[in-house]
Order: structure tokens, then sequence, then C-alpha cells
């Protein structure tokens, strides 16, 4: 099985039809598979082309942060990434257990693209350009939903460099509760755009169909003592506060998998979206404020003044400090390969 390309998930589901796919598709591809279990995971559970990761397997693993992490929650992920790392993956792919993959989940990828860039447009409805559709991204300030855009066609086209990368879910997309309790699903979205995030334009990406290279390994950390549904989201942003000092974008691209959503009580999830709704603006702008410095070599250091500041602003506990501590020990001792010399695209 080749480990440069990783594909992560957590579940505490037995096997389902999702995961098959999942690990056939790996199977098929040459990719290794990950899941990532937690306390409630079956503790008999068994997939073909899956390497599956209970919470044993995960404290013996010998990263302190698999020690310190706290069970039944998703930033446990983490340990997956760790695992994958060490194990010499060149490229990261993470999804849900409940995403189908198309066949252009397991497609080629390259960081570097020639693409339609947004920037310096400051909240950006990037789902917007993906359909006709009311419909924005979970994270997103509500007060941005109906923000104007330029028409995609007026978008400049440019030669960028893309570490992160987001894929978007057809049938019941990323969005948040409200969405959810208000307007029509399933949706999907067109096939045929794909659209660079770049210095000065934020749009938040979940952890759901999203590629990560080594230049941006780092960037992968989940915070676990922040609300379950903004986890990812507040990765997102801090991703973005970084990645815009490299001159790096983030690539928005077309639908490799179908969301089949397990289920959830919308009204747990609106609440625990609270802290989002309220402090989004907040976040976004204590970002801004935070120095950072550019180069690979600063993002250790540029971490952990990101998750100073929003522990300062009070969105994160202050145990998350020496959680992310622990995460990049871990990081720094999984003898992580140099990244490719084309860091930029002149």
């Amino acid at each position: 099985m080749n480990c440069r390309i990783a594909v992560i998930v957590t579940s505490i589901s037995p096997p389902t039809p999702l995961l098959r796919a999942l690990a056939e598709g790996c199977r098929a591809a040459g990719f290794r598979f990950l899941v990532v279990g937690d306390t409630k995971s079956p503790p008999d559970f068994a997939l073909d082309g899956c390497d599956f990761l209970d919470i044993g397997a995960q404290r013996d693993s010998g990263f302190a942060f698999a020690k310190l992490c706290p069970t039944a929650h998703y930033a446990r992920k983490n340990v997956g990434y760790l695992v994958a790392i060490r194990d010499g993956a060149q490229l990261i792919v993470e999804t849900d257990d409940d995403n189908m993959p198309r066949d252009g989940f397991f497609a080629a990828r390259e960081r570097a693209q020639q693409v339609k860039v947004v920037s310096g447009t400051g909240w950006t409805n990037l789902y917007g350009y993906f359909s006709d559709a009311l419909i924005w991204p979970r994270g997103l300030p509500l007060s941005a939903v109906n923000t104007t855009r330029l028409p995609y066609a007026a978008l400049p086209t440019a030669a960028v460099y893309c570490p992160i990368q987001q894929g978007l879910a057809d049938a019941n997309p990323d969005v948040d509760a409200i969405y959810r309790l208000l307007l029509p699903l399933p949706q999907d979205f067109r096939h045929d755009r794909r659209i660079a995030l770049g210095p000065g334009s934020w749009c938040p990406f979940n952890s759901q169909n999203t590629a990560w290279w080594p230049d941006a390994f780092a960037l992968l950390y989940l915070p676990a003592y922040c609300s379950f549904r903004m986890t990812d989201i507040w990765r997102s942003f801090v991703a973005q506060r970084i990645a815009a000092a490299n001159g790096w974008h983030v690539l928005f691209h077309a639908p490799t998998v179908r969301q089949d959503r397990n289920e959830h009580d919308l009204m747990r999830d609106f609440s625990d979206e609270i802290p989002g709704y309220l402090n989004n603006e907040a976040i976004r702008d204590a970002l801004e404020k935070t120095m950072v410095t550019p180069g690979i070599a600063e993002i250790p250091n540029n971490l952990q003044r990101c998750y100073r500041s929003l522990v300062e602003l009070g969105v994160i506990q202050a145990q998350e400090l020496p959680l992310l501590d622990a995460w990049l020990q871990d990081l720094a001792g999984a003898h992580v390969d140099e990244p490719s010399p084309s860091r930029t695209v002149k």
C-alpha cells in the first residue's frame, strides 16, 4: 500500500457502505485509508483496506498529543494526521464517514493551479460561485451571506500555489443549522468551476473533503477546547491567516463526494454553532491583528501566536495551548519530508 497518499476519517460506526466505498476506492487507487476511532467505536471494527486506530492504538502511538487530547472528540482526528505523516504521507485527504466518494475523489491533485482568484474582498460567500441558490458555508458570518460578489467571469485568472484544497459536497453540503432549519435540501453544486481564495479574502472551509500538502501539514491542527461545530471552521481561519502571510491560496473546487449525512439534532447543532455566529467577525479581526511571520519554518510559532490570540479572545479555552504544544512537538518528531522547493508561483 502506498503510504504517500493517505485518506483519513473519524468514525464511531461499524463498517458502513460509505466506509466500504472509501476503503475500496483507496485500495484501487493505491492510497492508505486510516479510520480514527474513539471510545464509542465498535471493539471488533474490521474493514479490508483500512487501518483502524482505536483508542489503545492511539495512546500506544508514541505521540504525546494522543494521551492529552480529550476522548469523545473530533479533534482525535489529529492523531490520524500524525500517524500518516510519520509513515511518509506526502498528501493527506480528509473526509467524513458520511461522504460517498466519486471518481474525482481519487484523481490526481496538483498544488500549482491556474484558476480564477478572489482576493481583497473580506468575507466572501464562495458557495455563491458554485450555485444560483441562496446557500452559504457553515461558519460564514450571516451578515456576509448576501454580500455582493464580482461575477465569476470578471474574476482575474492567475497562477497560484494551493497547498490546501477544499472540495465541496453535493446533496447535503456543509451548511449551518440555520440553513438546514429554513432552506431546502438536497442541493447540488456546479462541477465546472475552481476558485482560489487569496490574501484579504475570507471564507470558512471544513474538514469533510480537504486535501493538504506537506508545506501546510502543521495547519491541519484541529482545536479540542472549543465548540464541536466550530473546531474545523476556526482551524480554517487560522490556516487562512498563515497561508496568506506565505502568499498561498486556498483552492475551492467542485464536489468529489456526495454526502449522506449522519443523523443530527439540528437544534443542538444550532446551539453549538452560536459561538461562531457571535464571534467569527471578532476572530477574523483578532487574527488579522496577530503578528504572523512568513516562512515554512515560522508556521509553528505562528500557530502558537494565533491560538494565544483566540484564547485571549475567550473563544478557546486555555487548555488548548499545552495540547497545541504537544501537537507541534509530535509533528517535529514525525520526520516530515522537506516540502517542494517551488513553494510559490512566480
